[in-house]
């Protein structure tokens, strides 16, 4: 076994491989860039190195400093952790010149896996299901409709030029083959010059369905059940879960025989994901083999009980498997939630920044596991991909780690950066996710115009107003005390109160108990009691003798309360105070149409207008980048810049003016 091992990567799989090294007994190496000198990877490993500057391609991803660092430290292998350098067949390479040996497969399967075309092949090859078509240019209609009835409808036909839904129409029988046929390649034609067009099956209601299997250097390769990726955005993973809910085990075994014959025929070893896309009629075909460790291992770790870090680490330092395809558990059903840095309230923007608040549900074994690599009080760079952490529950059926997840999502305290918590605590309680009725085109669907504020509905908006309401009148009592007040003038806490959620006002008559208090709301009771004390961001009781968990904050006079992903700024009053209030003239909101505002926090990449220019609708004026992703700003109307605010170069936070028009 290796007495010590890099880890080549950074953030919550860096901190997710030291910890299994840890427990191994091996030592460990981090590398750094200099935007991450602070992080939690580096102090928790035993080494850490500087490999460069803060952009990736200057640092993470230079294949000689890495290599360099493992002659400097001694470490006799690497873990690539996923993405940068963990699918480049020529870093395993430099790490197998160098005698380092690489806790992954060996070059010549990631070279035959990173090939589509050729992954394709050696799947035909291997005899696993690949989406039927005729790649080649089909010459007439004729041929077209000849070729549709061979694979089966529905199908799609392809402009092979095509893109961004030029040249595609799904054919359902002959005559929609037949004029679908002429029409794409007059759209092929007319938009790319190229008028070759091909066809393939159409997969119907797609789910994206992946098998995990592991192999080692002795010819064994088993597989550990599959994972559903279908709860996608933009083609990028937001839920994943194992098993799949839509699988029965004659088609889960199929598959993971497919997946095994694949991994024999490229004499795979290590851990690694087949990906297939699976139709509504439970038919599947291949998509490609990640040769990695993906993100969302753990719930395959969850209901096997295996620790796939460790596994890998064993395979590269040539033990065997120690396990059989019989001995492969699954017990249980785990769900996993990435919570990134972005707000979903503003189309799911990057938000960058340090971490003013950053308390995790409490993990607890076999229930709750978060996998993180940032801490309270760190920076969320601009420069790397936007995952705060994995929240992961267990439990013994679906519906069970659905209410452990919805439970975690409302202790999950994050302020500072934006987050995606409310989105993800929306898609727990949406009826078709809970019933498993989904596929890959569902946030699409659901969420057609994105997501806002108005998607959450809670429904118990007078749970909202009874803690909002608690927590108030625990304020003033603390208040009333404070010493030196005129005699005779001492204010008493009343009990009679008006509490405004959104659009709902609640007369509620509140009365202290021993451990909470007594809400009275037209005409019945209701019991809420808590130990909660003035500043604790989580508020722990029972609502009508059920457990509640919910997120307050004193925001100015006002609550904000956070539960099921619906946040609440809520208004408590005494009845006097809102009576005065009904009398006072509404504040107009100021006019900030004059400005270009910075959507999200990052760097002005581009300033393209200078200050007296005119500009027209639709003229570029800004770039901004934050993490991996560049946003243009173009003008949304005619007009002339007043002044330019802020320079190339600037770090911009949320809201900041760029420029201000005439």
């Amino acid at each position: 076994m290796f007495k010590k091992i890099l880890i080549a990567n950074r953030g919550e799989i860096a901190c997710r491989v030291i910890r299994t090294a840890r427990r191994m007994g091996i030592g460990t190496v981090a590398v750094y860039s200099e935007a991450d000198k602070g992080a939690r990877h580096v102090e928790l490993a035993d080494e850490a190195v500087l490999i460069g500057p803060p952009p990736s391609a200057q640092s993470y991803l230079v294949i000689d400093r890495i290599v360099q660092a493992c002659r400097d430290t001694g470490a006799e292998a690497v873990h690539p952790g996923y993405g940068f350098l963990s699918e480049n067949a020529a870093f395993c390479a430099a790490l197998e010149k160098e005698g380092i040996a690489f806790i992954g497969p060996k070059t010549h399967a990631i070279q035959a896996m990173g090939d589509k075309i050729a992954s394709k092949k050696l799947a035909l090859a291997a005899r696993v299901n690949t989406i039927p078509g005729h790649n080649s240019a089909i010459g007439s209609p004729d041929e077209a409709v000849a070729i549709a009835r061979g694979i089966g409808y529905p199908v799609m036909i392809k402009a092979s030029a095509g893109g961004g839904g030029k040249g595609l129409r799904v054919a359902w029988n002959d005559t929609e083959c037949h004029e679908g046929f002429a029409s794409c390649r007059n759209e092929a034609r007319n938009a790319f010059g190229d008028d070759r067009v091909f066809i393939e099956k159409f997969v119907e209601e797609p789910r994206h369905i992946e098998i995990q299997v592991l192999g080692d250097a002795h010819g064994n390769v088993v597989y550990l059940n599959e994972r559903e990726c279908s709860i996608q955005r933009r083609h990028q993973k937001v839920i994943e879960e194992a098993p799949s809910p839509f699988l029965d085990d004659a088609t889960r075994r199929a598959m993971g025989e497919q997946a095994v014959q694949l991994a024999r025929a490229v004499q795979y070893q290590s851990a690694g994901t087949v990906e297939f896309v699976v139709g509504k009629d439970k038919s599947f075909y291949f998509l490609e083999m990640n040769t990695r460790l993906q993100v969302e291992h753990p719930v395959t770790e969850a209901i096997t009980g295996l620790d796939l870090v460790e596994l890998m680490i064993r395979v590269a330092a040539g033990e065997r498997l120690p396990l059989t395809q019989e001995d492969v558990q699954r017990n249980g059903w785990a769900i996993e939630c990435r919570i990134n840095a972005e707000d979903p309230f503003r189309n799911f923007l990057p938000s960058s920044g340090r971490l003013v608040k950053f308390i995790p549900p409490p993990e607890v074994p076999g229930q709750v596991r978060v996998d993180t690599g940032v801490y309270e009080g760190g920076e969320v760079s601009m420069y790397y991909d936007s995952m705060i952490a994995k929240l992961v529950c267990h439990g013994a059926t679906r519906d069970q780690a659905i209410a452990r997840m919805r439970a975690a999502l409302n202790a999950f305290v994050i302020r500072g950066v934006a987050s995606n918590i409310a989105f993800q605590a929306a898609l727990m309680q949406h009826p078709r996710f809970v019933s498993g009725d989904f596929n890959t085109g569902f946030i699409a669907e659901e969420f057609p115009k994105g997501f806002h504020p108005s998607a959450l509905v809670h429904d118990d908006p007078l749970l909202l107003a009874a803690v909002a309401a608690l927590a108030r009148r625990r304020y003033i009592a603390r208040a009333v005390q404070t010493t030196g007040q005129l005699r005779g003038h001492r204010r008493q806490v009343g009990h009679d109160w008006v509490v405004t959620v959104g659009r709902q006002k609640f007369a509620l008559r509140l009365t202290p108990v021993e451990g909470g208090c007594t809400i009275d709301y037209e005409g019945e009771s209701h019991a809420l009691r808590s130990d909660w004390r003035l500043g604790e961001l989580i508020f722990r009781g029972t609502w009508n003798g059920e457990p509640v968990c919910l997120q307050i904050q004193r925001v100015g006079w006002r609550y904000r309360v956070i539960h099921w992903g619906t946040q609440a700024d809520v208004e408590v009053l005494t009845a006097r105070a809102a009576q005065l209030l009904s009398l006072m003239p509404d504040k107009p909101k100021p006019d900030l149409s004059r400005f270009l505002l910075s959507p999200m926090p990052g760097l002005l990449a581009e300033l393209c207008v200078q200050a007296g220019q005119e500009v027209k609708a639709g003229e570029k004026l800004a770039v901004i980048e934050a993490m991996k992703m560049e946003n243009v700003l173009r003008a949304e109307a005619d007009g002339v810049v007043k002044e330019v605010r802020a320079a190339q170069g600037d770090s911009l936070a949320v809201d900041q003016a760029i420029l201000e028009f005439r």
